[in-house]
């Protein structure tokens, strides 16, 4: 199983690279699921064809491939709303003001989880050996990815897996079973949510199985944007795997006359970002495929398939590239005994150039903020008992640098 998820500023092509992409994996043979989690649904329009909340058949001409649009209100109504309502009734019955407890139950973000929680069940229920997703654009989806972590760790300490003490506060506040019983029958709700979530994190971050695609146009103002998004999908351990540059503008080779000078002036500039961007992802291992910009829109199954050729050629879509491992522990050369001895945790984190970065230790975890994004590291086990005594940015690389805490240590 192969999920591979489409992302880039809006208008660059997205839509279209995703649909190309799984009708030239349909064409070899792949049974393919393409799935829109964009709210603007254009799968549908890329593909000619009419689609719905359900898997249905794109073209008879490819039995392998399936799309649809994922419906976040209609998943929001059927999976998060009883929920709610048993954790409004909950609070009410504490003791909560009921306008309290309505703000109290509203979950961020909850229709993008559901609509990747979709994502997760093609993966495990269907017939499919790709699952492709056309994400939204890509601040969006930079939001879309991390919510899963963001989300579980709010569940954990809203509602505590350890619930023995909230049951016996809720038992004296009632005074009876009754809350009890809908205490307990929430957090089992909210016990498979907090599964749910934590197969979602170990799906996006599995990058044997899940890798995400980048898609620009080789200008100067989208590229910078698309070196930000590798440094932020980087800081949140999820693999990047290619980059299409779309729409290059086709070489006039000696043509005369002010159209032939402008493509050959707007060639160059798209080849020096091009260049720019081969540059940025040598490092990484990943590839950098360029796509002629189309007089006609790629509109169809055949119009995708002259695209997916053009993009691909004899090459098979689902090969990436494989970047060095987004986090690494290291234990360091040290003198004397184990509590001189240092470690060092590496995070890669591409494209930050000279870029700030910020750290701090909380608790048992490291925050790095990168570019204004912020992600929270959890330590391992052995890094728990040390302090931080430095750090290092080098060739991508952000090096923290931990010695054990000598009065912890031995504990």
């Amino acid at each position: 199983m192969r999920v591979l998820l489409f992302t880039g500023k809006g208008g660059v092509g997205k839509t279209t690279t995703a649909a190309a992409t799984a009708v030239a994996l349909a064409r070899a043979g792949r049974k393919v699921l393409v799935l829109s989690t964009d709210s603007a649904h254009s799968l549908g329009d890329a593909f000619a064809a009419d689609l719905g909340g359900e898997p249905a058949e794109v073209t008879p001409t490819l039995p392998g491939l399936f799309a649809a649009h994922i419906d976040t209100r209609a998943l929001v109504d059927e999976a998060w709303e009883p929920l709610r309502a048993q954790l409004r009734t909950l609070l009410a019955g504490a003791g909560v003001d009921e306008l309290v407890a309505d703000e109290l139950t509203v979950l961020p973000g909850v229709e993008e989880l559901l609509a990747l929680e979709q994502v997760r069940r093609a993966t495990e229920d269907g017939p499919w050996e790709v699952v492709v997703v056309d994400c939204g654009p890509t601040a969006e989806t930079l939001r879309l990815l991390s919510l899963p972590e963001a989300v579980g760790g709010y569940l954990e300490r809203l509602f505590p897996a350890h619930r023995r003490a909230v049951r016996g506060v809720l038992a004296g506040l009632a005074g009876s079973g009754a809350q009890v019983a809908k205490w307990d029958a929430a957090a089992a709700s909210l016990s498979r949510l907090a599964e749910q979530l934590s197969g979602l994190r170990a799906l996006l971050a599995d990058q044997t199985t899940t890798t995400i695609r980048l898609v620009l146009t080789p200008e100067r103002v989208v590229a910078a944007e698309t070196r930000r998004t590798l440094t932020a999908l980087a800081l949140h351990e999820l693999h990047v795997d290619g980059v299409v540059a779309n729409r290059l503008v086709p070489d006039p080779g000696t043509g005369r006359g002010a159209a032939a000078s402008w493509m050959r002036e707007r060639r160059r500039e798209q080849q020096e970002v091009l260049a720019e961007l081969e540059e940025l992802t040598a490092g990484m291992g990943v590839p950098v495929r360029a796509v002629g910009h189309r007089a006609g829109e790629p509109v169809g199954p055949e119009e995708l398939a002259a695209l997916a050729d053009d993009l691909y050629g004899d090459a098979d879509p689902l090969a990436g590239g494989c970047a060095r491992p987004l986090l690494e522990l290291r234990r360091t050369a040290g003198e004397g005994t184990s509590t001189d001895s240092e470690y060092v945790l590496d995070l890669q984190v591409p494209g930050i150039g000279d870029g700030e970065v910020d750290l701090a230790r909380i608790g048992d975890e490291l925050a790095v903020t990168v570019a204004g994004r912020r992600r929270t590291v959890a330590l391992p086990p052995v890094l728990r008992r040390c302090d931080v005594i430095g750090a290092d940015l080098d060739d991508d690389v952000l090096s923290v640098a931990f010695r054990p805490d000598p009065s912890v240590w031995m504990q």
